[in-house]
Protein backbone atom coordinates (compact mmCIF):
# COMPACT_ATOMS: atom_id res chain seq x y z
CA UNK A 1 0.00 0.00 0.00
CA UNK A 2 2.75 2.40 1.03
CA UNK A 3 4.21 1.62 -2.66
CA UNK A 4 1.05 2.90 -4.16
CA UNK A 5 1.22 5.66 -1.93
CA UNK A 6 5.00 6.76 -3.21
CA UNK A 7 3.53 6.07 -6.89
CA UNK A 8 0.72 8.16 -6.64
CA UNK A 9 2.91 11.25 -5.27
CA UNK A 10 5.19 11.22 -7.99
CA UNK A 11 3.14 10.64 -11.04
CA UNK A 12 0.97 13.63 -9.85
CA UNK A 13 4.13 15.82 -9.18
CA UNK A 14 5.26 14.31 -12.63
CA UNK A 15 2.11 15.82 -14.64
CA UNK A 16 2.69 19.46 -12.92
CA UNK A 17 -0.78 20.39 -11.96
CA UNK A 18 -1.50 21.86 -8.90
CA UNK A 19 -4.75 20.42 -8.26
CA UNK A 20 -3.36 16.50 -8.77
CA UNK A 21 -0.48 16.92 -5.95
CA UNK A 22 -3.30 18.33 -3.49
CA UNK A 23 -5.83 15.48 -4.65
CA UNK A 24 -3.24 12.79 -4.06
CA UNK A 25 -2.24 14.24 -0.56
CA UNK A 26 -6.03 14.03 0.19
CA UNK A 27 -6.07 10.71 -1.59
CA UNK A 28 -3.30 9.64 0.60
CA UNK A 29 -4.95 10.47 4.19
CA UNK A 30 -8.26 8.64 2.80
CA UNK A 31 -6.38 5.67 2.06
CA UNK A 32 -4.67 5.31 5.06
CA UNK A 33 -7.96 6.29 6.94
CA UNK A 34 -9.65 3.08 5.56
CA UNK A 35 -6.62 1.27 5.91
CA UNK A 36 -6.93 1.82 9.88
CA UNK A 37 -4.98 -0.57 12.63
CA UNK A 38 -7.82 -1.56 15.07
CA UNK A 39 -5.32 -2.51 17.52
CA UNK A 40 -1.78 -1.39 19.13
CA UNK A 41 0.78 -3.49 17.21
CA UNK A 42 3.28 -3.19 14.27
CA UNK A 43 1.16 -3.47 10.79
CA UNK A 44 3.43 -4.05 7.94
CA UNK A 45 3.30 -1.59 4.53
CA UNK A 46 6.06 -3.18 2.77
CA UNK A 47 9.00 -5.38 3.43
CA UNK A 48 10.73 -3.44 5.74
CA UNK A 49 8.29 -0.48 6.94
CA UNK A 50 5.49 -0.96 9.53
CA UNK A 51 3.40 1.49 11.47
CA UNK A 52 2.15 1.06 15.15
CA UNK A 53 -0.54 3.64 16.40
CA UNK A 54 1.33 7.12 16.75
CA UNK A 55 2.82 6.28 13.19
CA UNK A 56 -0.23 5.37 11.72
CA UNK A 57 -2.24 8.71 12.78
CA UNK A 58 1.42 10.96 12.41
CA UNK A 59 1.20 9.63 8.46
CA UNK A 60 -2.57 10.48 7.88
CA UNK A 61 -2.04 14.21 9.72
CA UNK A 62 1.05 14.68 7.34
CA UNK A 63 -0.34 13.94 4.30
CA UNK A 64 -3.95 16.42 5.55
CA UNK A 65 -1.32 18.91 6.71
CA UNK A 66 0.41 18.92 3.29
CA UNK A 67 -2.16 18.56 1.22
CA UNK A 68 -3.61 21.92 2.84
CA UNK A 69 0.03 23.40 2.64
CA UNK A 70 -0.48 23.06 -1.45
CA UNK A 71 -4.16 24.82 -1.16
CA UNK A 72 -2.55 27.80 1.05
CA UNK A 73 0.05 28.15 -0.96
CA UNK A 74 -2.12 29.39 -4.08
CA UNK A 75 0.07 32.34 -4.96
CA UNK A 76 2.31 30.50 -5.66
CA UNK A 77 1.17 29.73 -8.32
CA UNK A 78 -1.07 32.14 -9.36
CA UNK A 79 2.33 34.52 -9.22
CA UNK A 80 4.30 31.80 -11.06
CA UNK A 81 6.63 31.77 -8.51
CA UNK A 82 8.88 28.64 -9.36
CA UNK A 83 5.30 26.55 -8.53
CA UNK A 84 7.13 23.04 -9.80
CA UNK A 85 10.14 23.18 -7.54
CA UNK A 86 7.75 24.45 -4.87
CA UNK A 87 5.59 20.96 -5.72
CA UNK A 88 8.62 18.89 -5.70
CA UNK A 89 9.81 20.16 -1.87
CA UNK A 90 6.29 19.27 -0.50
CA UNK A 91 6.13 16.05 -2.53
CA UNK A 92 9.43 15.35 -1.29
CA UNK A 93 8.84 16.39 2.47
CA UNK A 94 5.93 14.74 2.47
CA UNK A 95 7.86 11.51 1.28
CA UNK A 96 10.45 12.14 3.97
CA UNK A 97 7.90 12.07 6.67
CA UNK A 98 6.29 9.04 5.65
CA UNK A 99 9.31 7.36 5.32
CA UNK A 100 10.22 8.59 8.96
CA UNK A 101 6.41 7.32 10.83
CA UNK A 102 6.92 4.11 9.13
CA UNK A 103 10.66 3.16 10.11
CA UNK A 104 10.79 -0.24 11.80
CA UNK A 105 14.32 0.38 12.40
CA UNK A 106 16.35 3.14 14.23
CA UNK A 107 19.34 3.62 11.75
CA UNK A 108 16.25 4.27 8.99
CA UNK A 109 14.58 6.70 11.01
CA UNK A 110 17.38 8.59 11.77
CA UNK A 111 18.33 8.99 7.95
CA UNK A 112 14.43 10.02 7.91
CA UNK A 113 14.30 12.32 10.41
CA UNK A 114 17.16 14.41 9.16
CA UNK A 115 16.19 14.45 5.54
CA UNK A 116 13.24 16.48 6.13
CA UNK A 117 15.59 19.03 7.43
CA UNK A 118 16.32 19.66 3.80
CA UNK A 119 13.14 20.17 1.91
CA UNK A 120 12.00 22.35 4.88
CA UNK A 121 15.66 24.50 4.34
CA UNK A 122 14.64 24.98 0.68
CA UNK A 123 11.13 26.15 1.47
CA UNK A 124 12.29 29.04 3.74
CA UNK A 125 14.91 30.01 1.93
CA UNK A 126 13.31 29.86 -1.12
CA UNK A 127 10.02 31.24 -0.96
CA UNK A 128 10.27 33.50 2.82
CA UNK A 129 9.76 36.79 2.70
CA UNK A 130 12.47 38.96 4.12
CA UNK A 131 16.35 38.79 4.08
CA UNK A 132 16.87 37.78 7.71
CA UNK A 133 15.47 33.87 6.18
CA UNK A 134 19.56 33.37 5.80
CA UNK A 135 19.98 33.59 9.17
CA UNK A 136 16.77 31.67 10.53
CA UNK A 137 17.55 28.84 7.67
CA UNK A 138 20.98 28.69 9.60
CA UNK A 139 19.56 28.65 12.97
CA UNK A 140 17.29 25.66 12.03
CA UNK A 141 20.64 23.71 10.55
CA UNK A 142 22.72 24.02 12.95
CA UNK A 143 20.35 23.77 16.09
CA UNK A 144 19.15 20.52 14.32
CA UNK A 145 22.78 19.18 13.26
CA UNK A 146 24.45 19.74 16.51
CA UNK A 147 21.96 18.14 18.63
CA UNK A 148 22.14 15.30 15.82
CA UNK A 149 25.56 13.89 15.43
CA UNK A 150 25.62 12.56 19.19
CA UNK A 151 22.13 10.50 18.31
CA UNK A 152 23.85 9.10 15.64
CA UNK A 153 27.04 7.70 17.92
CA UNK A 154 24.41 6.51 20.41
CA UNK A 155 22.88 4.35 17.53
CA UNK A 156 26.24 3.14 16.96
CA UNK A 157 26.53 2.28 20.38
CA UNK A 158 23.27 0.64 20.34
CA UNK A 159 24.21 -1.65 17.79
CA UNK A 160 26.98 -2.41 19.35
CA UNK A 161 25.75 -4.02 22.39
CA UNK A 162 22.66 -5.08 21.45
CA UNK A 163 23.70 -5.82 17.54
CA UNK A 164 20.50 -4.88 16.06
CA UNK A 165 18.67 -1.52 15.63
CA UNK A 166 15.31 -3.23 14.85
CA UNK A 167 12.93 -0.99 17.41
CA UNK A 168 10.87 -4.14 18.57
CA UNK A 169 13.98 -6.39 19.03
CA UNK A 170 16.56 -4.00 20.37
CA UNK A 171 16.97 -4.93 24.02
CA UNK A 172 16.91 -3.05 27.14
CA UNK A 173 20.32 -3.19 28.96
CA UNK A 174 20.76 0.57 29.76
CA UNK A 175 20.56 1.18 33.50
CA UNK A 176 21.02 4.08 35.82
CA UNK A 177 24.56 4.69 36.05
CA UNK A 178 26.89 7.74 34.88
CA UNK A 179 27.48 6.15 31.64
CA UNK A 180 23.93 5.58 30.61
CA UNK A 181 22.92 8.68 31.51
CA UNK A 182 25.53 10.71 29.17
CA UNK A 183 24.29 7.80 26.63
CA UNK A 184 20.63 8.76 27.36
CA UNK A 185 20.97 12.16 27.25
CA UNK A 186 22.74 11.90 24.06
CA UNK A 187 19.80 9.57 22.96
CA UNK A 188 17.22 12.23 23.68
CA UNK A 189 19.05 15.69 22.64
CA UNK A 190 18.33 15.84 19.30
CA UNK A 191 14.23 14.89 19.92
CA UNK A 192 14.52 17.67 22.73
CA UNK A 193 15.46 20.70 20.21
CA UNK A 194 13.52 18.96 17.35
CA UNK A 195 10.02 19.59 20.25
CA UNK A 196 11.31 21.99 20.68
CA UNK A 197 11.78 22.50 24.86
CA UNK A 198 12.03 26.02 26.28
CA UNK A 199 15.99 26.85 26.45
CA UNK A 200 17.13 24.96 22.90
CA UNK A 201 13.64 26.66 21.29
CA UNK A 202 15.14 30.09 19.99
CA UNK A 203 15.20 28.64 16.25
CA UNK A 204 11.58 27.62 15.89
CA UNK A 205 10.66 31.47 15.83
CA UNK A 206 12.92 32.58 13.78
CA UNK A 207 12.31 29.79 11.19
CA UNK A 208 8.38 30.45 11.92
CA UNK A 209 8.43 34.26 10.66
CA UNK A 210 10.96 33.86 8.01
CA UNK A 211 9.24 30.95 6.56
CA UNK A 212 6.49 31.42 3.77
CA UNK A 213 2.92 29.96 5.27
CA UNK A 214 3.74 26.71 3.58
CA UNK A 215 6.88 26.39 5.76
CA UNK A 216 5.40 27.59 9.02
CA UNK A 217 2.33 25.16 8.70
CA UNK A 218 4.92 21.76 8.20
CA UNK A 219 6.91 23.22 10.72
CA UNK A 220 3.87 23.59 13.33
CA UNK A 221 1.78 21.00 11.61
CA UNK A 222 4.25 17.63 11.31
CA UNK A 223 7.88 18.56 12.03
CA UNK A 224 7.21 19.56 15.80
CA UNK A 225 6.00 16.34 15.54
CA UNK A 226 8.70 14.81 15.22
CA UNK A 227 10.45 15.49 18.17
CA UNK A 228 7.63 14.14 20.68
CA UNK A 229 7.77 11.04 18.14
CA UNK A 230 11.44 10.12 18.73
CA UNK A 231 10.72 10.60 22.64
CA UNK A 232 7.87 7.91 22.55
CA UNK A 233 10.32 5.77 20.55
CA UNK A 234 13.24 5.44 22.46
CA UNK A 235 11.96 6.65 26.14
CA UNK A 236 11.61 2.14 26.91
CA UNK A 237 15.39 1.98 26.18
CA UNK A 238 16.82 3.91 29.12
CA UNK A 239 14.18 3.01 31.07
CA UNK A 240 16.08 3.77 34.13
CA UNK A 241 17.85 7.09 33.06
CA UNK A 242 14.15 7.84 32.24
CA UNK A 243 13.08 7.36 35.80
CA UNK A 244 15.90 9.52 37.18
CA UNK A 245 15.14 12.48 35.32
CA UNK A 246 11.86 12.85 35.06
CA UNK A 247 11.54 15.24 37.52
CA UNK A 248 14.11 17.49 35.12
CA UNK A 249 11.80 16.90 32.07
CA UNK A 250 8.63 17.72 33.92
CA UNK A 251 9.85 20.69 35.53
CA UNK A 252 11.73 22.39 32.45
CA UNK A 253 8.36 21.33 30.06
CA UNK A 254 5.89 23.05 32.79
CA UNK A 255 8.11 25.48 34.43
CA UNK A 256 9.36 26.56 30.43
CA UNK A 257 5.84 26.52 29.11
CA UNK A 258 4.91 29.13 31.87
CA UNK A 259 7.59 31.36 30.71
CA UNK A 260 7.04 31.16 27.17
CA UNK A 261 3.51 32.21 27.54
CA UNK A 262 4.62 35.53 29.48
CA UNK A 263 6.56 36.21 26.42
CA UNK A 264 3.68 35.38 24.17
CA UNK A 265 1.78 38.32 25.86
CA UNK A 266 4.70 40.90 24.98
CA UNK A 267 4.45 39.88 20.97
CA UNK A 268 3.46 42.31 18.46
CA UNK A 269 4.42 39.93 15.44
CA UNK A 270 0.98 37.58 15.19
CA UNK A 271 3.54 34.35 13.70
CA UNK A 272 6.15 34.77 16.34
CA UNK A 273 3.20 34.40 18.89
CA UNK A 274 1.91 31.26 17.18
CA UNK A 275 5.52 29.90 17.25
CA UNK A 276 5.95 30.88 20.70
CA UNK A 277 2.66 29.24 21.94
CA UNK A 278 3.69 26.25 20.07
CA UNK A 279 6.84 26.28 22.32
CA UNK A 280 4.62 26.22 25.28
CA UNK A 281 2.32 23.38 24.38
CA UNK A 282 5.16 21.05 23.07
CA UNK A 283 6.44 21.70 26.80
CA UNK A 284 3.04 20.16 27.91
CA UNK A 285 4.21 17.18 26.07
CA UNK A 286 6.99 17.16 27.04
CA UNK A 287 6.16 16.76 30.75
CA UNK A 288 3.41 13.86 29.87
CA UNK A 289 5.80 11.82 27.80
CA UNK A 290 8.50 11.91 30.79
CA UNK A 291 5.77 10.50 33.09
CA UNK A 292 5.78 7.17 31.33
CA UNK A 293 2.21 6.81 32.01
CA UNK A 294 -0.28 5.62 30.35
CA UNK A 295 -2.36 8.93 29.79
CA UNK A 296 0.65 11.17 29.68
CA UNK A 297 1.85 9.16 26.31
CA UNK A 298 -1.92 9.14 25.19
CA UNK A 299 -2.37 12.65 26.06
CA UNK A 300 1.22 13.73 24.49
CA UNK A 301 -0.09 12.07 21.25
CA UNK A 302 -3.27 13.54 21.15
CA UNK A 303 -2.46 17.19 21.91
CA UNK A 304 0.26 16.36 18.85
CA UNK A 305 -2.23 16.34 16.43
CA UNK A 306 -4.56 18.70 17.81
CA UNK A 307 -1.98 21.08 18.09
CA UNK A 308 -0.63 20.34 14.18
CA UNK A 309 -4.55 21.15 13.39
CA UNK A 310 -5.24 24.31 15.32
CA UNK A 311 -1.71 26.18 14.66
CA UNK A 312 -1.41 25.13 11.30
CA UNK A 313 -4.95 26.75 10.81
CA UNK A 314 -3.69 30.06 12.88
CA UNK A 315 -0.64 30.17 10.33
CA UNK A 316 -3.00 30.06 8.05
CA UNK A 317 -4.60 32.76 8.85
CA UNK A 318 -1.64 34.80 9.63
CA UNK A 319 -1.05 34.68 6.10
CA UNK A 320 -4.51 35.51 4.89
CA UNK A 321 -3.85 38.80 6.70
CA UNK A 322 -0.45 39.36 5.31
CA UNK A 323 -1.70 38.98 2.00
CA UNK A 324 -4.26 41.51 2.20
CA UNK A 325 -2.78 44.51 5.01
CA UNK A 326 1.45 43.46 3.89
CA UNK A 327 2.25 43.65 7.64
CA UNK A 328 1.96 40.73 10.45
CA UNK A 329 2.05 43.07 13.20
CA UNK A 330 -0.39 43.21 15.63
CA UNK A 331 -0.42 47.62 15.68
CA UNK A 332 -1.21 47.23 12.02
CA UNK A 333 -3.59 44.72 11.47
CA UNK A 334 -5.26 45.68 14.07
CA UNK A 335 -9.36 46.17 13.90
CA UNK A 336 -9.78 43.36 11.18
CA UNK A 337 -13.85 42.83 12.13
CA UNK A 338 -14.53 46.04 10.19
CA UNK A 339 -13.31 44.74 6.74
CA UNK A 340 -12.65 41.06 6.97
CA UNK A 341 -15.68 40.12 9.13
CA UNK A 342 -16.29 36.37 7.83
CA UNK A 343 -12.87 35.60 8.32
CA UNK A 344 -13.15 36.48 11.85
CA UNK A 345 -15.28 33.61 12.80
CA UNK A 346 -12.48 31.70 12.39
CA UNK A 347 -9.99 33.62 14.05
CA UNK A 348 -12.26 32.97 17.02
CA UNK A 349 -12.95 29.22 16.43
CA UNK A 350 -9.29 28.61 15.83
CA UNK A 351 -8.09 30.65 18.83
CA UNK A 352 -10.61 29.18 21.12
CA UNK A 353 -8.84 25.99 19.69
CA UNK A 354 -5.49 27.55 20.89
CA UNK A 355 -7.31 27.62 24.40
CA UNK A 356 -8.12 24.37 24.64
CA UNK A 357 -12.08 24.74 24.55
CA UNK A 358 -14.14 21.94 24.12
CA UNK A 359 -15.20 20.75 22.11
CA UNK A 360 -11.44 20.37 20.48
CA UNK A 361 -8.79 18.15 20.65
CA UNK A 362 -6.42 20.02 22.52
CA UNK A 363 -9.25 19.37 25.91
CA UNK A 364 -9.12 16.11 25.57
CA UNK A 365 -5.20 16.07 25.42
CA UNK A 366 -4.61 18.76 28.00
CA UNK A 367 -6.95 16.87 30.49
CA UNK A 368 -5.39 13.71 29.88
CA UNK A 369 -1.99 15.52 30.67
CA UNK A 370 -2.60 17.61 33.60
CA UNK A 371 -4.41 14.56 35.20
CA UNK A 372 -0.54 12.61 34.63
CA UNK A 373 1.60 15.09 35.26
CA UNK A 374 -0.52 16.20 38.88
CA UNK A 375 -0.53 12.41 39.60
CA UNK A 376 2.68 12.23 38.79
CA UNK A 377 3.99 14.99 41.47
CA UNK A 378 0.67 17.58 43.42
CA UNK A 379 3.41 20.54 43.53
CA UNK A 380 3.05 20.70 40.04
CA UNK A 381 -0.44 21.76 39.85
CA UNK A 382 0.70 25.49 40.61
CA UNK A 383 2.63 25.32 37.23
CA UNK A 384 -0.04 23.81 35.48
CA UNK A 385 -2.90 26.05 36.15
CA UNK A 386 -0.43 29.26 35.70
CA UNK A 387 0.07 27.53 32.06
CA UNK A 388 -3.80 26.86 31.51
CA UNK A 389 -4.26 30.72 32.63
CA UNK A 390 -1.65 32.09 30.35
CA UNK A 391 -2.72 30.23 27.44
CA UNK A 392 -6.07 31.40 27.67
CA UNK A 393 -4.64 34.84 28.09
CA UNK A 394 -2.59 35.21 24.99
CA UNK A 395 -5.11 33.22 22.76
CA UNK A 396 -7.91 36.02 23.71
CA UNK A 397 -4.73 38.69 23.93
CA UNK A 398 -4.45 37.75 19.93
CA UNK A 399 -7.95 37.86 19.10
CA UNK A 400 -8.99 40.70 20.70
CA UNK A 401 -6.01 42.95 19.35
CA UNK A 402 -6.42 41.60 16.11
CA UNK A 403 -9.90 41.80 15.25
CA UNK A 404 -11.14 44.76 17.51
CA UNK A 405 -9.81 48.67 17.60
CA UNK A 406 -9.49 50.74 14.78
CA UNK A 407 -7.95 49.68 11.35
CA UNK A 408 -4.92 51.02 10.14
CA UNK A 409 -5.88 54.11 7.69
CA UNK A 410 -4.00 52.87 4.46
CA UNK A 411 -6.40 49.47 3.72
CA UNK A 412 -9.48 51.60 2.11
CA UNK A 413 -10.59 47.51 0.98
CA UNK A 414 -10.00 44.42 0.39
CA UNK A 415 -11.77 41.00 -0.19
CA UNK A 416 -12.65 39.66 2.88
CA UNK A 417 -12.20 36.19 2.07
CA UNK A 418 -11.92 33.90 -0.93
CA UNK A 419 -13.34 30.36 -1.11
CA UNK A 420 -10.42 28.60 -1.24
CA UNK A 421 -9.41 30.14 2.05
CA UNK A 422 -12.69 29.34 3.83
CA UNK A 423 -12.23 25.32 3.05
CA UNK A 424 -8.49 24.90 3.99
CA UNK A 425 -9.97 27.09 7.02
CA UNK A 426 -12.92 24.39 7.42
CA UNK A 427 -10.96 21.34 6.51
CA UNK A 428 -8.57 22.61 9.61
CA UNK A 429 -11.57 23.38 12.14
CA UNK A 430 -13.63 20.18 11.04
CA UNK A 431 -11.16 17.30 12.05
CA UNK A 432 -10.46 18.95 15.50
CA UNK A 433 -13.67 19.64 16.84
CA UNK A 434 -14.67 16.06 15.16
CA UNK A 435 -12.36 13.65 16.15
CA UNK A 436 -13.21 13.69 19.77
CA UNK A 437 -16.76 12.08 19.07
CA UNK A 438 -14.19 9.38 18.26
CA UNK A 439 -11.54 9.38 20.48
CA UNK A 440 -11.25 5.50 21.36
CA UNK A 441 -9.18 5.75 17.87
CA UNK A 442 -6.35 8.84 19.55
CA UNK A 443 -6.84 7.07 22.90
CA UNK A 444 -5.66 3.70 24.25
Amino acid sequence: MLKMVFFTLLMTWGVGSWFSVQFSMFLGAFMFTFCGLSEFFWGGLSSSLGVDFVGYILIMLSFWIMGLVCSASQKISDLNNFPSPFLLMCVLLTLSLVLTFSSVDYLTFYIFFESSLIPTMVLILGWGYQPERLQAGVYMLFYTLFASLPLLVSLMMLYATGGTLVMSLVSVKAGSGFLSCIWYFCTIFAFVVKLPVFLVHLWLPKAHVEAPVAGSMVLAGVLLKLGGYGLLRVSGIFVGAANSFSSLWVSLGVAGGVLVSLICLRQTDIKALIAFSSVAHMGLVLAGVSTLSVWGISGAVVVMVGHGLCSSGLFCLANVVYERVGSRSLYISKGLLNFMPSMALWWFLLSIGNMAAPPSLNLLGEIELITSVVSWSSLSIISIALLSFFSVSYSLYMYSLSQHGKYFSSVFSCCSGKVREYLVMMLHWLPLNILILKSSYLVY
